[in-house]
């Protein structure tokens, strides 16, 4: 017989060991290790339940005698992977020799919004890069940056080059579309450079017992001001449904900034601490661990909604142009007018 052990990554904290209950390392056993895992641990069964009647007890009685019946350990995989779709959340996921299980619904229902092939009519072949960003100065004054990834920490001094070699530019276009995320820290580090002010930007909850509601009181997060040069002027925010969890973080810190407006589409989700276990035979589980919720108390684990929904058209898409792109600049001419006094 063998534990089941959770881990749980915090930003700085070696993982931590919690031993659950026991299970044998039997086709049986390792159902009940990862239905019970799910059922005590996962934060969001109030929003399945809220938005397509989850019935979690209901799931345990459909797929046990499937389980009972499997045969192989691939089939068995199988089983608990679509056990796990019933979640309908594309950031829990089973790992094995047989591959990954994910829940791609959550993104495939979607459009694309973005191609690299377009993306280059922008960023040209001028562009210059800091700590993975690449950033231009694109026609009218207008400065585009593509980060492409949070999976690597920002320098202070590499934030502050690329801003001041924005200087002269009457707004920021600021394309996370696709990033699927990284470091909690490296997000709040970017996002710190648009801020002169420390600003309450959300909550954080965490699991206080087994029970599907058993939660701590929300905590407040809040964004400190960067060390560096800071950017106050215009910044619209690019997202699609590529984006998801330290990236989805990050927009849910960009949104309270006043001068800051996220365009696009809804972003993919994902909130809180990544949540790591092993089943009896090895296999990996992972999960958010814990809830985050926006300054207005809006869970954020299945998506933040842009403030200017917008979508790549097919008229575009087909002559190259990029949607979102040329009504990102519009929004920031128009800020830039308004606050100029133009208008």
């Amino acid at each position: 017989m063998k534990r089941i052990l959770l881990y749980i990554t915090l930003p700085f904290i070696l993982a931590g060991c919690i031993e659950e209950d026991e299970f044998n390392n039997t086709p049986n056993g390792n159902f009940e290790a990862l239905w019970s895992l799910i059922d005590e641990r996962y934060c969001f069964f109030a929003q399945a339940e809220e938005e397509y009647g989850l019935n979690w007890n209901a799931v345990y009685d459909r797929y046990k005698p499937l389980a009972d019946t499997c045969s192989s350990n691939a089939a068995l995989f199988d089983v608990l992977g679509d056990m796990l779709a019933e979640l309908r959340d594309g950031h829990v996921n089973l790992t094995s020799i047989y591959g990954t299980k994910f829940y791609w619904d959550w993104k495939l229902d979607h459009p694309i919004n973005f191609s690299d092939s377009i993306q280059r009519n922008y960023l040209g072949t001028d562009f210059r890069i800091t700590n993975g960003i690449k950033y231009t100065q694109l026609q009218d004054s207008i400065g585009y940056a593509y980060v492409e990834s949070f999976a690597n920490g920002f320098g202070t001094d590499n934030l502050s080059v690329m801003l001041m070699n924005l200087k002269d530019c009457k707004g920021l276009i600021l394309d996370i579309r696709n990033n699927g995320g990284g470091m909690l820290t490296a997000a709040e580090k970017l996002a710190s450079s648009f801020t002169k002010e420390k600003i309450h930007c959300g909550y954080i909850q965490h699991k206080t017992g087994k029970g599907h509601y058993d939660f701590s009181k929300p905590e407040k997060l809040y964004l400190e001001p960067g060390e560096g040069a800071i950017w106050l002027r215009p910044v619209v925010v690019l997202t699609n449904r590529g984006v998801y969890s330290a990236a989805n973080h990050f927009v849910m810190l960009m949104r309270e900034l006043p001068h800051v407006a996220i365009l696009g589409d809804r972003t993919g989700g994902g909130s809180g601490m990544p949540l790591n276990s092993t089943l009896p035979n090895g296999w990996g589980v992972r999960f958010s661990a814990c809830p985050i919720l926006d300054a207005q108390g809006n869970h954020t684990q299945f998506g933040i909604e842009p403030d200017i929904k917008v979508d790549i058209s097919s008229e575009d898409w087909n002559q190259g142009r990029d949607t979102m792109i040329e009504e990102a600049k519009q929004a920031i001419f128009e800020y830039y007018d308004k606050i100029s006094g133009r208008e």
